[in-house]
């Protein structure tokens, strides 16, 4: 018994997560940011002066990659990091104004690369995939 790649739905949903990534890399380069740099973008532009800490939280990734993805964002121009107030270990991450200015159309951007993977289906059937995928995702919690 071997494993068929195409057979794994898993597998398939990486194979969806590398081509969204490559539509919205095609349309975020222009803007000046990375398909990496853009979950943090989201949670800044929902609540700007957060901590390391509270992104790690909110978009679920290892430390260093956070670290790493902050500091390339620092060095382009998107993220400022000021001190925390309360607590001197801790540093809050602010957008710069070019990363304000960009909001609406990075959104757009991952409207559109969205919008690219589905094409050809009929809305209920891209309704039924979102609703069968965040089922998935919710069960992956609990491995």
């Amino acid at each position: 018994m071997g494993f068929n790649r195409t057979d794994s739905a898993a597998y398939l949903a990486n194979q969806m997560a590398k081509g969204f990534a490559r539509s919205l890399q095609q349309r975020a380069a222009r803007l000046g940011f990375s398909p990496g740099q853009f979950p943090i973008l989201l949670e800044l532009w929902a609540e700007d002066g957060l901590t390391q800490k509270q992104l790690l939280e909110r978009v679920d990734i290892e430390q260093a990659t956070m670290a790493n993805t902050l500091s390339r964002m620092e060095r382009d121009g998107l993220v400022e990091r000021r001190p925390h107030p309360s607590d001197k270990r801790a540093q809050l991450i602010f957008l710069t104004g070019k990363a304000s200015a960009m909001q609406t159309e990075a959104v757009e951007a991952a409207i559109a690369a969205d919008r690219d993977m589905f094409r050809g289906f009929r809305t209920f059937e891209r309704e039924l995939l979102l609703e069968y995928v965040k089922r998935i995702l919710e069960n992956a919690k609990h491995i």
